[in-house]
């Protein structure tokens, strides 16, 4: 990074934080300076007599090829890390060498470590992803239902190895709060698996001085996140996630007088976060799925680990993450697609999630549906994954098979105006269902939006549970540049860009500087049709001040959905509507228009009188036709561009009909 983009950066940065956050974070920088020349604190002895929480099941459910082949995959030295897929890192790897570009990163104090040049350091996320810790889980899971000690054996070489190769603080590993908390989150679920404190792992001296260099490390892991927490800006997933690895610290591991203020700080900045970062209604306030997915599975593991300390967490918070998983099943189609809405990394929370044979989405409904007696989730669902025995045991399924068999509730919701997303559809949850799912929410959460898309008033739309228009996803964080400031802006979501703009103004790759406010107008939904009218500001600042507003009127009868765009301004206008389909949408010309395919489900496609048609498919410049399923990870499908000059207050309109 030049020094003129550097300073540009900051400036940029300067401009969404407020008074109290630029003064926090340069006192956060001067405690940083006197940390690094300060020796290490010595870690107190552990008091080996208390016993901790334990959340998990003592019983493992049923032998699984999947966990037997993930772990000895990582015995051979496979790391499987993004889209990549298997990579040979050894066994055990070189934890401070990046996967990315093969840079060994160097052991200075890790919280003044910058990643920002990608061209030395590589990808960060490609490094941080191992040490995460996710593989020791499924190595301790093959441990417990296999019986061999090969693999309880490897957990102490990884381990030993990490700490020989990241001494406390230096390096990569010890830059993140984040990345600390996820590594706690998964030392304490291979704790509890390979049987605590009594582990035969630690039997023999050298297990002994392995389980008090582990302790050691906790006890460092937890002091690191309690004086490094997120904070203003940057306090999103990010510090849901440092105050679950503290909590869970705090109620796995109460060996030391610190361990209670770990479950104080964890448990009151939860109660917290949970409810400012998550509306009334469910919806993740950094308006993106992923991150709902990531976020609720740190609320699920403090709420565990909660519970069994015998002080739960709140009523409030219970609800608020049913809430959670209600807007999930509203916004999965039949066929278990879940809208990509917003940023995407591919993020677990746990190494029980490796292995499990299921969605993400639909393995937290199921683990949802068992807490919460809830039929709707169950149903939505449909299975008890493996992932959701292992938490809650492997007679899990008795139960949810009894709640498959509850009556359907009459209606169920669709409307979540909290968080400005609207599900508009007629037989849903049916073999012919016609789904929307419209986005009229605010950019993203807090100053920046930092993983927020400027896709207000997009949709997606599936007929049958099959995908076609869709949000193409994210593609990268720190990959090609062209793919992170694409798949993140307007054009590359199916809603409407005036002059070739984007909705908001980026200040770079995680941040915005200029956001919108979006309105919703009318809301209305009877037996035969389902309405919303919504607008945004994000145009105002371009010459003639446009307003965008527009409005989904679906036919339910007809299996109609009618898409009109009013673009309110001093003057005519440059519009261009973008519709994006699904990778399996097939698209072609015929008099009556365009005719999109998935399988044996066909989409008919009407666009607006005159103007301009493209039809592109893994286009590079501009950039369309591209979907992103995965973090690094794109692939061609097909996107249809339709471009006019408009007189002010004409409406555009796009038809889709079922054929």
């Amino acid at each position: 990074m030049s020094s003129l983009t550097r300073v540009g950066w900051y400036w940029n940065r300067l401009r969404c934080m407020s008074v109290s956050e630029i003064v926090g974070r340069a006192g956060t920088s001067a405690t940083q300076a006197v940390e690094r020349r300060r020796l290490p604190v010595s870690v107190p002895p552990a008091r080996l007599d208390k016993p901790g929480a334990r959340w998990l099941p003592r019983e493992a459910p049923e032998s699984n090829r999947a966990i037997l082949q993930r772990a000895d995959e990582v015995l051979s030295g496979q790391w499987r890390i993004f889209a990549r897929g298997a990579l040979n890192l050894g066994f055990p790897p070189e934890w401070n060498r990046n996967p990315d570009n093969g840079a060994q990163l160097p052991m200075t104090y890790g919280k003044l470590m910058s990643f920002r040049d990608t061209t030395q350091t590589g990808d960060i996320k490609y490094l941080w992803e191992p040490n995460r810790h996710l593989e020791l889980v499924t190595l301790a899971q093959a441990w417990q239902i296999s019986g061999e000690r090969r693999y309880l054996d490897a957990i102490g070489t990884l381990l030993d190895s990490w700490f020989v190769q990241c001494p406390y603080p230096q390096g990569p590993n010890w830059s993140s709060s984040l990345e600390a908390g996820i590594r706690l989150i998964n030392w304490a679920t291979a704790w509890q698996l390979i049987g605590g404190m009594q582990s035969p792992l630690f039997e023999q001296p050298v297990g002994k001085m392995l389980r008090t260099d582990w302790l050691n490390s906790v006890w460092r892991h937890a002091e690191f996140i309690r004086g490094h927490r997120s904070r203003h800006s940057s306090a999103n997933n990010h510090l849901i996630g440092e105050l679950t690895g503290l909590f869970v610290a705090g109620a796995t591991w109460p060996l030391w007088d610190e361990a209670k203020a770990w479950r104080r700080i964890g448990r009151e900045g939860l109660e917290t976060e949970i409810l400012r970062q998550n509306a009334p209604d469910g919806v993740n306030r950094e308006q993106a799925t992923s991150y709902q997915q990531f976020v609720w599975d740190f609320l699920l593991v403090a709420g565990l680990a909660a519970k069994a300390t015998g002080k739960p967490l709140s009523e409030a918070c219970w609800q608020r993450m049913e809430a959670m998983l209600e807007y999930v099943a509203a916004i999965m189609d039949s066929g278990g697609h879940v809208p990509m809405f917003g940023d995407a990394d591919d993020g677990l929370v746990s190494g029980l999630s490796l292995g499990a044979g299921a969605c993400p989405f639909q393995s937290q409904l199921a683990t949802g549906a068992l807490l919460f007696g809830n039929a709707g989730l169950a149903r939505k669902a449909g299975i008890v994954d493996l992932r959701t025995r292992w938490l809650l045991g492997r007679e899990a399924c008795e139960p949810f098979d009894a709640l498959l068999l509850k009556a359907a509730p009459a209606t169920s919701r669709t409307d979540f105006p909290d968080g400005g997303m609207f599900v508009l559809g007629a037989n849903l949850d049916t073999p012919r269902e016609f789904r929307i799912v419209a986005d009229a929410a605010p950019l993203g959460l807090g100053g920046i939006a930092a993983h927020g898309h400027a896709d207000a008033l997009s949709f997606t739309l599936s007929l049958a549970g099959r995908e076609f228009l869709v949000d193409p996803g994210t593609g990268t964080y720190h990959g090609p540049r062209s793919w992170r400031d694409g798949f993140r802006g307007t054009s590359m979501h199916n809603t409407l860009s005036i002059a070739g703009q984007d909705q908001a103004v980026s200040g770079g790759k995680f941040m915005w500087i200029r956001k919108y406010k979006t309105r919703v107008i009318e809301r209305e939904t009877t037996p035969g049709i389902d309405r919303l009218v919504a607008e945004h500001d994000g145009y105002r600042r371009l010459p003639g001040r446009p307003l965008h507003r527009r409005s989904w009127q679906l036919d339910k009868l007809a299996a109609c959905l009618t898409v009109e765009d009013v673009v309110s301004a001093a003057a005519p206008q440059v519009l261009t509507l973008h519709w994006h389909f699904s990778e399996d949408c097939n698209v072609t010309c015929t008099p009556e228009g365009l005719k999109i395919a998935n399988g044996p489900v066909c989409l008919g496609m009407t666009l607006p009188l005159g103007g301009e048609v493209s039809v592109l498919h893994g286009s590079d410049e501009p950039l369309a036709g591209w979907v992103s399923r995965g973090y690094d990870s794109i692939v061609p499908s097909t996107t249809v561009v339709w471009r006019g000059l408009v007189p002010a207050g004409e409406p555009v309109e796009t038809v889709f009909r079922r054929l």
